[in-house]
């Protein structure tokens, strides 16, 4: 019994590490929240003129047809969340202008290494890159302060760094579909005892 409650408990953490926010939110300011998923877009131009730079907080592109990452969006200075799962993306350009970004979505697309300019977002918390043929994790991303949720779910990544100790605000680890040794996968365990990590 107690085993079951644990595994819907890790479940529900999960899953709420990747919500969409409440859309009816009422404080939220009209053109503020962008919903583009399923629109089979290959870029932004007809949408460029609904993206202010100050006001867009949060841009859903999944499922899309995207092979370059949209200019347009390097260019919102108050963007916090941003969607772009199921894409055909391969690469980001310089991102430094998103200070404010803290959730960047990038499931299902064709990245082969982790994006380098994701150490340049100072506010990031999540970054989901599963299901991208990622065979390596770079040292920089485990010593990257801030990071609370990482999904490198089904990937191709078989060791993380020998030093996970910069993940001292680390809260979950997805790493499920992996082909991680028992033996990597206890070490994980015991270097981030206090972090939920799903195999």
């Amino acid at each position: 019994m107690k085993r079951t409650i644990a595994v819907a408990a890790l479940a529900a953490l999960a899953a709420g590490c990747f919500d969409e926010p409440t859309p009816a939110y009422k404080t939220v300011p009209e053109g503020a929240r962008l919903y583009l998923q399923d629109s089979a877009l290959k870029d932004l131009s007809a949408h460029s003129g609904a993206l202010n730079p100050e006001l867009v907080d949060y841009v859903n592109l999944d499922r899309n047809e995207l092979a370059e990452f949209p200019p347009e969006l390097a260019t919102l200075t108050g963007l916090k969340w941003l969607r772009l799962n199921n894409n055909r993306l391969s690469r980001l350009p310089d991102l430094s202008a998103l200070a404010k970004l803290r959730r960047i979505y990038l499931r299902g697309n064709r990245f082969t290494a982790v994006p380098e300019t994701l150490k340049d977002l100072p506010a990031l918390t999540d970054v989901d890159l599963s299901q991208n043929p990622i065979s390596e994790v770079p040292v920089w991303l485990v010593s990257k302060e801030g990071l609370e949720n990482v999904s490198l779910s089904e990937t191709r990544v078989e060791k993380l760094p020998d030093d996970l100790s910069g993940w001292k605000t680390l809260v979950t680890l997805q790493l499920g579909g992996l082909r991680l040794s028992a033996e990597e996968m206890a070490r994980i365990r015991a270097a981030l005892p206090k972090v939920t990590i799903v195999f």
